[in-house]
């Protein structure tokens, strides 16, 4: 449905009744189009509260945002308990897809127990607090840092020792929630098994529109196709770090987790420095572009908009530029952090960011931009419609469009006088695998974890030696000192101390290349898929308007056929993107160990 918010809570009794015998279609149709009304009213309040709070950072702002987000997210959790008495009822295929959405819409199922559903929605809120209060002091409370702190460093420094002792530090914020998360898992799962559901794995899984088991098929069928791309990656970084750290790096094993830029290893674009080949310039500084055309901010928009345009969507509304935050104020605090918002869920879009004028920042307007041209063209599909087809389609268009800010790109704007030739592009390649590749691994292990906890594969006495095999396995990383059972590394991740589910991103890193090649093909694009652009094509615009029309109206395999003329995802589409890089790991890597 509607609502945004990633937690869970307060007072789900749980889908407990059987059906209604009295109930009919009829009665199923009129609950659910009343139910739509009145989130909507309730979301939208709360978006309202939510761009407030954002925007002018104040104890009130917060408190009155926190309030209206707790109203939506109890009424849908009642409203979902309300809609079992349709459950068995023949419907017609738009209800019936409605009253799934609803209760799917939830990402955590707390048992009818009072006393029990209490004590989860506690412990859920006091994980993801203990998350958000972490800190570590090397050397006494007055040396504390937090994880944006640590972070920073993370990326930044190339002292071993100094890495270590950030990443040890960081990690010991979580064993105080071991004892909580095993709760977390019986609890939930004794909600989840009230509602039908196995498990809290099962019920993830069952939002994807396919059989639980076979999403998980597919996850690995995916994995495999891309997985020879990243075992090249991985032999060619770790004999880079072998070369700046020595025997910390093995020649053969697993990477330590601390040498990769990033607190999780879950991307390594932080280190491309160390990693760069001889000849990784292409030619052109977006960001010295940029400014000596003396571009401001709002031009930096125009640029994202115009893109659009150029594949014939309409114009951004003029509240959009009247509503939006595009530069940090003098006068408030504010979150930077850029993000698009569909306020109204018709056509109040807006852009938070705070823009610099910078060629990352210039990728991330196209990106953001792709969220709000989604946004609005679903803006006619009934409102529990009003959404991508699945959670990993809405970032995947992002990135799909900047996938499009290519040389070739900047030469029809006018920023750059001619595209550099394509042997510059193992470089700009690399920095994107570092980024993109990389992560794949990664996306796949959160939850491929945590489904093993919920269905009790892994019990609680394996947790932390399973989570650091399943890394190995997938990743090839490997913690950089001993660790036990008294240590509890998956919570050292917000998202596993949040519950917050991770697979949508691993399906938009998929997903984004499938519909760029996709998009390439419909513009008759010739060139290397990495040096494919769509800007100004009409019929590649067509095509993804199609698409982005759909919302979540329909399985997610309709709205997959529709831009890519096939129901399976398929990874290849990566592979044909990164082949000219691929070629050059496999001439980098002759005769060198590869794998672990």
């Amino acid at each position: 449905m509607l609502i945004r918010i990633a937690c869970c809570a307060a007072a789900l009794a749980a889908f407990l009744s059987a059906a209604d015998p009295k109930a009919t279609p009829e009665e199923a149709r009129k609950f659910i189009n009343d139910v739509e009304q009145k989130l909507l009213v309730l979301n939208v309040d709360a978006g309202r509260a939510d761009w407030i709070k954002s925007t002018y950072i104040t104890d009130d702002s917060e408190i009155v945002a926190a309030k209206l987000d707790e109203r939506a997210i109890n009424a849908t959790m009642e409203y979902a308990k309300q809609a079992t008495r349709f459950d068995g009822l023949r419907l017609d295929p738009a209800t019936d897809r409605k009253l799934k959405l609803l209760k799917l819409s939830l990402t955590l199922a707390t048992p009818a127990d009072p006393k029990e559903s209490e004590e989860l929605t506690r412990i859920a809120a006091g994980m993801e607090g203990t998350y958000g209060k972490g800190k570590y002091c090397p050397d006494g409370p007055n040396t504390c840092k937090d994880l944006e702190e640590l972070s920073k460093i993370m990326a930044e420094s190339r002292d071993a020792r100094q890495l270590l002792g950030i990443w040890t530090g960081w990690h010991a914020i979580a064993p105080p929630m071991r004892k909580d998360f095993t709760r977390y898992v019986a609890l939930a799962n004794k909600g989840a098994q009230q509602l039908g559901f196995a498990d809290m794995g099962v019920m993830w899984r069952s939002k994807y529109d396919m059989p639980p088991d076979a999403f998980a098929k597919e996850l690995d069928r995916l994995w495999e196709q891309v997985r020879p791309l990243y075992v090249s990656l991985h032999a060619y970084v770790r004999a880079r770090l072998r070369e700046k750290y020595g025997d910390v790096v093995p020649a053969t094993g697993p990477i330590p987790a601390h040498l990769l830029g990033n607190m999780w290893a879950q991307d390594w674009d932080n280190i491309y420095p160390l990693v760069a080949p001889a000849n990784a310039d292409p030619g052109y500084d977006l960001t010295e572009l940029l400014r000596e055309r003396k571009t401001d901010w709002k031009q930096m928009v125009k640029y994202g908009e115009n893109f659009f345009v150029s594949l014939g969507f309409d114009p951004l509304p003029q509240t959009f530029w009247e509503r939006s935050l595009f530069v940090k104020p003098r006068d408030r605090e504010v979150v930077c952090h850029a993000s698009a918002w569909d306020v109204d869920y018709v056509d109040d879009l807006r852009l938070k960011m705070c823009i610099e004028i910078t060629g990352e920042d210039f990728l991330t307007i196209h990106h953001e931009l792709g969220h709000n041209f989604y946004q609005r063209a679903y803006d006619r599909q009934p409102i529990s419609f009003r959404d991508s087809a699945n959670d990993g389609f809405h970032e995947a268009i992002g990135d799909t469009i900047a996938l499009s800010v290519t040389p070739e790109y900047l030469v029809k704007i006018g920023l750059l006088n001619k595209a550099p030739d394509t042997s510059k592009d193992v470089g700009l390649l690399l920095h994107r695998a570092l980024e993109k590749i990389a992560f794949l691994p990664f996306g796949l292990v959160i939850d491929e974890w945590r489904w093993k906890v919920f269905s009790g594969e892994i019990p609680p006495q394996k947790y932390n030696e399973t989570w650091w095999e399943l890394r190995k396995k997938y990743q090839g990383i490997a913690p950089p000192l001993a660790r036990s059972e008294a240590d509890f590394d998956p919570a050292a991740k917000y998202h596993v101390a949040a519950n917050v589910p991770y697979m949508r991103y691993f399906l938009a890193d998929i997903l984004q290349f499938q519909f760029h090649r996709a998009l390439a093909q419909a513009a008759g694009c010739t060139e290397p898929l990495n040096r494919c652009s769509i800007y100004g094509n009409k019929a590649a615009g067509s095509r993804l308007s199609a698409m982005l029309e759909m919302g979540q109206s329909r399985p997610w395999q309709e709205a997959l056929e529709k831009i890519a003329g096939t129901r399976e995802m398929d990874a290849t589409a990566i592979r044909a993107y990164f082949a000219p890089l691929e070629k050059w790991l496999a001439d980098q890597n002759r005769g060198k160990p590869v794998g672990w």
